[in-house]
């Protein structure tokens, strides 16, 4: 459909169908994106610390995996004045929990910005990662542009969008950075045990175990190396991984958006609503 015929109207919210994450987020490979992100969060010990401290995370994770789905999708798709709430939001709750490093007994707040940065740019890498690894259309440049825009969503959870990388060279030269930091301790080795198994009826382990591994298996075998590296468990050849990843996302991108879109809690048929048709996402809408 062509946008120029359907101009958009309305509130665009904070970034708006003309910027490259209202495209790529609309992807179903984002879903896959998203397991992985936790993975990597996982290896920061003081950050995965603050998670495992302030949630019974075995029984809490789906639950989270679908409020940080949401808050993505309200922050992409919803008003400026959703997101900005939604914003607010995460940093009261944030500003309300602690977490104690049980070798030296410090304690300390989860907003720490150290912190906060870590799961930023744990989530960023993913979703840039997964979307250009699986054939989403993303050049160099939009790539870039994807990295900048995403200080937007850095400020909303409290940092200061000059103190988050804006493109992937920053964005590579801060994990280098960080590398040192990371370690799999008792709590990550638990994110890794839930991800490999999660708890489910006895009815859906057969489910479980064709669709639901599959899924974490390859959002593993997507980390970097040093990640299997530090979670002691291989992974397949880089091109293997590659090329599974071409092939899922060619097979849900099958799928029709329409249909996908149906999907709690609609945000983007929302936005279309709100906006009118030229908002639709679209990968060939990147390079414009």
């Amino acid at each position: 459909m062509d946008a120029s015929r359907h101009p958009v109207t309305g509130d665009p919210g904070l970034f708006g169908p003309t910027s490259v994450t209202w495209q790529a987020h609309g992807d179903p490979m984002m879903w896959i994106a998203g397991v992985r992100a936790l993975y990597l969060q996982a290896l920061h010990p003081r950050a995965v610390r603050g998670v495992m401290q302030n949630s019974d995370f075995r029984e809490d994770a789906w639950r989270r995996l679908m409020r940080t789905a949401s808050f993505v999708g309200t922050t992409t798709y919803g008003t400026t004045e959703a997101a900005e709430h939604a914003g607010a939001r995460v940093r009261k709750i944030h500003s309300l929990l602690s977490a104690t490093d049980p070798d030296t007994g410090e304690r300390y707040g989860v907003d720490e910005p150290e912190l906060l940065l870590w799961v930023h740019c744990a989530e960023i890498d993913s979703y840039l990662h997964i979307l250009r690894r699986s054939g989403y259309p993303l050049t160099e440049a939009a790539a870039d542009r994807y990295v900048d825009e995403h200080r937007v969503s850095a400020r909303l959870v409290g940092l200061d969008p000059a103190e988050v990388p804006g493109d992937t060279a920053e964005l590579a030269a801060y994990f280098k950075r960080v590398r040192p930091e990371l370690a799999v301790g008792p709590e990550a080795r638990e994110v890794d045990d839930f991800l490999r198994r999660p708890p489910t009826h006895p009815l859906l382990v057969p489910a479980r175990e064709a669709l639901w591994r599959r899924v974490a298996n390859l959002a593993y075998a997507s980390l970097p190396p040093y990640a299997h590296e530090l979670y002691g468990r291989p992974a397949p050849a880089p091109a293997v991984v590659t090329r599974r990843l071409r092939l899922t996302g060619t097979f849900l991108r099958a799928v029709p958006a329409r249909l996908r879109w149906q999907l709690p809690p609609k945000h983007i048929l929302r936005a279309m609503s709100r906006l009118g048709p030229g908002s639709r996402p679209a990968p060939y809408k990147v390079g414009r």
